[in-house]
């Protein structure tokens, strides 16, 4: 879908500029774009090494693991149905922990241990459950304090001030969390009460 919209996108640029009858801009605006894509990609190499360097040390600090005791009694209350020592909700802790500083390497392992365990509690081995289903919107929306990626875009594209999106992305990000658990629960509840059978794990 994304390649058709795409295709389409460019199919009536050259229109437009065939019909205006100036090709060459077309050509142009392609390699200008092109070049400045490599240009950008090879700014964010250094400014990526820099901030998941400094985020790496936090990691290795213990920040991690300090905010994963500060959401614990959270994350119990938004996964009752997973055990309180399972090592999915440890898992489920140290993901959404290192999402919050932006460790989005760091996050992908302990988000695909913690799917397979929350797997392993599943009823319905066939369909997600509602926890698998709960993660999966916490994961996808949770919070980011550091924005390392955007903040480095915005400095290889010449920011004055790249660090200015922390405020508005940790707001945006509050938001998009309150609004994906208000939604989890809200077709939980819907699907409990449609189908009163078991809810799933």
């Amino acid at each position: 879908m994304v390649n058709a919209l795409w295709a389409a996108l460019f199919l009536a640029g050259l229109l437009v500029a065939v019909v205006q009858g100036r090709p060459e801009a077309v050509t142009r605006a392609a390699l200008d774009a092109a070049q400045g894509a490599v240009t950008l990609a090879l700014e964010l190499v250094g400014v990526m090494a820099l901030w998941l360097g400094l985020l790496r040390i936090a990691e290795e600090a213990g920040l991690v693991r300090l905010l994963a005791r500060v959401f614990r009694p959270v994350l119990r209350r938004l996964f009752p149905s997973v055990p309180s020592e399972h090592p999915a909700l440890g898992a489920i802790i140290m993901n959404l922990s290192a999402s919050f500083l932006g460790l989005g390497n760091a996050a992908t392992p302990f988000g695909l241990r913690a799917m397979a365990e929350l797997q392993k509690l599943n009823p319905h081995p066939q369909e997600a459950s509602e926890a698998m289903c709960t993660f999966l919107a916490l994961n996808t929306s949770c919070i980011t304090l550091i924005p390392a990626t955007i903040i480095a875009v915005r400095a290889a594209a010449g920011s004055a001030a790249p660090t200015e999106i922390v405020g508005p992305a940790v707001l945006a990000t509050s938001c998009a969390t309150v609004a994906a658990v208000l939604a989890d629960f809200a077709f939980r509840r819907l699907s409990r009460s449609r189908w009163p059978g078991p809810g799933g794990g």
